[in-house]
């Protein structure tokens, strides 16, 4: 599974991105080989000015012979909403997988 993060209006330093991939691979790890790539996009909205919930984190995940899944997150600090968003994405994958297993069962 690759992991790939980018940032828009956010500063993106090595250690951030070291940190949001390390984060995503922690709580999508039992997916690994179910996902070709993980896309993280991170962003400011406001910019420089200061806003409640003005940081977003949007995980694009891509499963094999599958469209790809989006989720988004918008909170107050940018480590809120990297785990809101893992969060939501390990919540849709777990959905989706459960769903190919019923399918799966019932085709026999």
């Amino acid at each position: 599974m690759q992991i790939h993060v980018r940032s828009n209006h956010i500063e993106g330093s090595v250690r951030l991105q070291e940190w949001v991939s390390a984060t995503v691979t922690e709580r999508l790890d039992r997916f690994e080989d179910f996902l070709t790539r993980v896309e993280v996009h991170l962003s400011d909205e406001n910019g420089n000015k200061a806003g409640a919930d003005d940081k977003r984190c949007q995980i694009e995940a891509r499963p094999k012979g599958h469209q790809s899944i989006s989720v988004t997150h918008k909170a107050s600090s940018l480590d809120q909403a990297v785990d809101g968003a893992t969060e939501k994405m390990r919540h849709a994958l777990d959905h989706m997988v459960g769903k190919l297993e019923v399918r799966a069962v019932s085709t026999g």
